[in-house]
Order: C-alpha cells, then sequence, then structure tokens
C-alpha cells in the first residue's frame, strides 16, 4: 500500500510541476509537457515492479503509436480556443483525438499494427 501512495504521490507531482512551470512561462510549460513524463514514469514503475522486458518494450513500443494521432489536437486547440472558448474546444479536441485515433488505427492495420 505504501508503494502505490508512493507512486501515486511522485506522479501527482510531476503533473503539478508542468502546471506550475506553465503558469510561469509558456515556452518552458509547453517543453515540459511534451516531454514523455508519464510514460518514463511507468517505464520506471514497471521496471521497479519486475515486469518482464517485453510488457515494458511493449508499453514504449504503443505508446509511441498511440501519441501519433494526438498531435492535430495541439494544432487545433489554439485554433479553436478564441472561437468557441475553453471547454468546447476542450470537447471538440477529444473528438478530433477519437477520429483521428480511429482513422490512424484504420491506417497502421495495413502495416500489421493492431492498435483497437
Amino acid at each position: 500500500m505504501g508503494w502505490l501512495v508512493t507512486k501515486y504521490l511522485i506522479t501527482a507531482a510531476v503533473v503539478v510541476l508542468v502546471s506550475e512551470v506553465a503558469k510561469r512561462s509558456d515556452r518552458l510549460g509547453g517543453l515540459f509537457a511534451a516531454l514523455p513524463l508519464v510514460t518514463v514514469l511507468a517505464l520506471i514503475w514497471l521496471y521497479v515492479e519486475r515486469q518482464p522486458q517485453v510488457k515494458i518494450a511493449n508499453h514504449a513500443w504503443y505508446t509511441f503509436w498511440y501519441v501519433v494521432p494526438t498531435l492535430p489536437m495541439f494544432l487545433a486547440f489554439p485554433v479553436l480556443l478564441p472561437r468557441l472558448g475553453f471547454w468546447p474546444t476542450l470537447l471538440a479536441c477529444v473528438v478530433i483525438t477519437v477520429v483521428c485515433f480511429w482513422l490512424f488505427a484504420l491506417l497502421v492495420r495495413r502495416f500489421g499494427i493492431e492498435l483497437l
């Protein structure tokens, strides 16, 4: 139980750090947010918990493929925000991401990569 609480605290601290940095500097906050900090932490947690190397490698492999269809959201958000406001923009970006993910999954399936 103590280990789980430790994982929560460290992971939450990373998210809070990124948001605090973003308040002070748009560019530095964006850089911190773009770093795969959550993925690195997940890989560390998997390793420390003695998960098989195949499982750790698969986590990194699928993370790569799941990140690609999220990228259009980061272009759409600043364009939509002044037009729609925060919550509608966030909702639109979720829809954009889901559609992009679905289309991307169909595309990469042709190359033998199963994401769904």
